[in-house]
């Protein structure tokens, strides 16, 4: 059997979070170490360990966390402007393989990211 990621346990109630959000499809909560003075993780209910492993019959899923995170980050006070990340895999920075989208808001962003 694969470990429970830990934002499982969140999801489970095993470990406490920051919850901003929470339906039948994902949860919302706080990061523990934010890169901007608004950082929210939006994970999927159902354990997708990175995007590139997403499959057709996630499609509903997937749109879903894309829509939540405007309306996460306009209850945030943040509506005008923020930024949503995905790392896929190690190499792009990913550290739980549970997939997770940042979005952060309230301070400027440079481009290119990273």
């Amino acid at each position: 059997m694969v470990e429970k990621s830990i934002f499982e346990r969140i999801i489970d109630r095993e470990i406490s979070a920051s919850i901003v959000h929470e339906d039948e499809l994902c949860i919302a909560f706080h990061d523990l170490d934010p890169q901007a003075p608004l950082h929210v993780l939006i994970c999927p209910k159902k354990r997708i360990n990175m995007i590139s492993e997403a499959l057709a019959e996630d499609l509903d899923v997937m749109g879903h966390l894309l829509l939540v995170a405007p309306v996460i980050a306009a209850a945030e006070g943040y509506a005008d402007a923020f930024r949503l990340t995905i790392n896929n895999g190690s190499g792009a920075g990913q550290t739980v393989f549970h997939l997770h989208i940042h979005l952060m808001a309230g301070r400027l962003f440079s481009w290119p990211p990273g």
